[in-house]
């Protein structure tokens, strides 16, 4: 993996990164419950929640990498763009524009 000189350009070498569907299912799960810690976190007021959110989605997504897709996660060279990817890729899934 080499530089990318824009997000446009690395979001295909990310899917490629996800082809494995088990991988994609884990990393939607781990992205939907930061989303729910995020939100009890702002319903309760309780800051302390936040501490679950980076373990729910790096837990998940890097299950499904090492166990299923057999590859090391783009964060570990592209953090900002990884994260990025998540995000567009799970409002894709959810768009039924990737597939579960």
């Amino acid at each position: 993996m080499s530089g990318y000189a824009d997000f446009r350009e690395f979001y295909p070498y990310y899917l490629s990164e996800h082809s494995n569907r088990i991988c994609r299912r884990l990393h939607f799960i781990g992205s939907s419950l930061v989303l729910l810690v995020l939100l009890t976190a702002v319903v309760s007021g309780d800051l302390r929640w936040l501490w679950l959110a980076p373990l729910a989605g790096y837990g998940f997504a890097w299950i499904g990498h090492f166990a299923f897709e057999k590859n090391r996660p783009a964060t570990f060279k592209q953090p900002l763009y990884s994260l990025m990817g998540d995000w567009v890729m799970y409002w894709q899934m959810l768009r039924g524009k990737v597939s579960f």
